[in-house]
């Protein structure tokens, strides 16, 4: 994808930093961070949602997030951490390009995800 921000990372076109990397997934820093050590984890290859991206890639989505999630909390000193994944623009997908966001999280850092206990 010609515009595509994250296509263009994969491909080295604009420099990073990995924080960790697999075959077919690459973890960076967020540049506009939520919470300190927001970080990404980028799919190589343009999909642009979940439903796109094809189930054999899975192992190797959750290993990038496994491992980029210890390296945050051993690094950011944090106790737990969130995994966010938007798809379409109506559910806040801002890039088109398949993305997880990991936001780690510390005891009282009052962060809210917009995820309210309800009854149902």
């Amino acid at each position: 994808m010609i515009d595509c921000v994250f296509c263009k990372i994969s491909e080295g076109e604009i420099p990073s930093e990995k924080i960790y990397e697999n075959d077919s997934f690459f973890s960076v820093f967020d540049v506009v961070p939520q919470v300190e050590g927001h970080a990404l984890v980028v799919s190589k290859k343009h999909f642009e949602n979940i439903l796109d991206l094809p189930n054999i890639f899975g192992s190797e989505l959750l290993d990038c997030i496994k491992n980029t999630s210890i390296k945050l909390m051993e690094d950011f000193k944090c106790e737990g951490f969130n995994i966010v994944q938007n798809n379409f623009k109506c559910a806040g997908q801002v890039i088109n390009h398949i993305h997880f966001h990991i936001l780690p999280r510390k005891k009282g850092d009052e962060k809210e995800l917009g995820l309210r206990k309800k009854k149902f």
